[in-house]
């Protein structure tokens, strides 16, 4: 039973790992397609999608029948809930990307706007690198590069706020950049959801390696300075 459960295992991370290089390169595509107004490449990020869904149900199928045939424990167990979680996520990671080459192909027919380049360029690498190292952090079973990837996440969210004015301040400036504006903020919101579920592996990571839950901690950590703050006001 246990070489059974193991040949399994190894038969759904394969199948798990096969899933996270269609995404990173649909997420690459779509960036490219956008970066270098490249129509034919958005068209291409979108009609992969369904092969990213049908992976992922695939991949959702074998898990349930692991559970169901070895009923695994302790460390296997904790790999398989791992597994399901980071399925999930790379499903959603793919049709992020397809929201974003669905922008480039509109955006690239029309003539640009003075957007905030710097910044998204900076997103863009940013995220680019978010979901590299968080998948060979799974493949290495590696939570120390895991962490790395989770303390980036506050850049991208930062980058994406500061997107949000400046988009917002040209709008205001000049009315006919609205839907092309609009369409380069969903960009921004997309790229910044793609980093929130890279951060997702990573703790997933950590966890699946060192059995600990971190997802909530900077949320806990928030929390606790609001409430030391609210506690320095003076009452009247």
């Amino acid at each position: 039973m246990a070489k059974h459960l193991k040949r399994d295992m190894e038969h759904l991370e394969r199948g798990l790992l096969a899933l996270g290089a269609m995404v990173e390169d649909s997420i690459k595509k779509a960036i490219i397609a956008l970066i270098d107004r490249r129509p034919e490449l958005a068209e291409l990020v979108i009609r992969g999608d369904d092969a990213i869904d049908a992976k992922e149900v695939d991949v959702e199928e074998e898990c349930l029948k692991v559970l169901a045939l070895h009923q695994p424990v302790a460390t296997d167990l904790r790999t398989l809930v791992a597994i399901l979680k980071v399925n999930n996520d790379l499903e959603r990671m793919g049709d992020c990307a397809t929201n974003i080459a669905e922008r480039a192909r509109d955006l690239a027919d029309q003539p640009p706007i003075p957007t905030p380049l710097e910044e998204l360029r900076r997103m863009t690498e940013l995220v680019r690198a978010m979901v590299s190292q968080s998948l060979d952090a799974l493949v290495r079973h590696d939570a120390a590069l895991a962490r790395e990837v989770c303390l980036r996440d506050a850049e991208v969210d930062a980058l994406n706020r500061r997107m949000f004015v400046l988009t917002q301040d040209l709008m205001q400036q000049d009315p006919t950049t609205v839907p092309r504006a609009v369409s380069t903020l969903s960009v921004s919101r997309n790229l910044e959801r793609i980093a929130d579920l890279a951060t997702n592996i990573a703790e997933d990571v950590v966890f699946l390696v060192d059995g600990e839950v971190i997802r909530h901690r900077a949320v806990t950590a928030n929390r606790a300075r609001e409430s030391d703050r609210a506690r320095r006001v003076p009452t009247t």
